[in-house]
C-alpha cells in the first residue's frame, strides 16, 4: 500500500509542479503548495484514522505512501539552501518560516475538517 500511494504521490507531485511552472518565478512555488496541500490531506486523512472511519491500509496508502510520495522534505532544503546561496537571505528565511508555519496551519485544518465531515 505504501509503494502503490508513494508512486501515485509522486506523479501528482511532478503534475503539481507542471501546473504551476508557468507562474513559478524564481521562489519555489510548486514545492511549497505540494508541501501545504500534503499537510491538509494529511491531517484529514490522520483525523479519519483516528475518528476509525478509515481503516489501516488505506492509511497507510493515503498517508505514509501518498503524502510521503507528494510533499518533499529534500526538495525543499535544497531550494532554500539555493535561496540561500544566492545572496537572497530574506526569501531562503520566509521560505522556510512561511512552510513550516503554513504546513502546521493546513496539518490543523486537515484534521478540523475530518471532525467536521468524516
Amino acid at each position: 500500500m505504501v509503494f502503490i500511494g508513494g508512486g501515485l504521490g509522486s506523479i501528482s507531485r511532478y503534475g503539481l509542479a507542471l501546473l504551476i511552472w508557468p507562474i513559478q518565478g524564481k521562489f519555489p512555488w510548486a514545492t511549497f503548495a505540494a508541501n501545504a496541500l500534503a499537510c491538509v490531506l494529511l491531517g484529514y486523512w490522520m483525523g479519519l484514522h483516528t475518528g476509525g472511519s478509515l481503516n489501516e491500509q488505506r492509511r497507510l496508502l493515503l498517508t505514509t505512501g501518498f503524502c510521503g510520495g507528494f510533499s518533499t522534505f529534500s526538495t525543499f532544503t535544497a531550494e532554500s539552501f539555493r535561496l540561500w546561496q544566492d545572496g537572497r537571505q530574506t526569501e531562503a528565511f520566509m521560505y522556510v518560516a512561511g512552510s513550516l508555519t503554513v504546513c502546521m496551519v493546513c496539518l490543523f485544518l486537515g484534521l478540523k475538517m475530518a471532525t467536521l465531515n468524516p
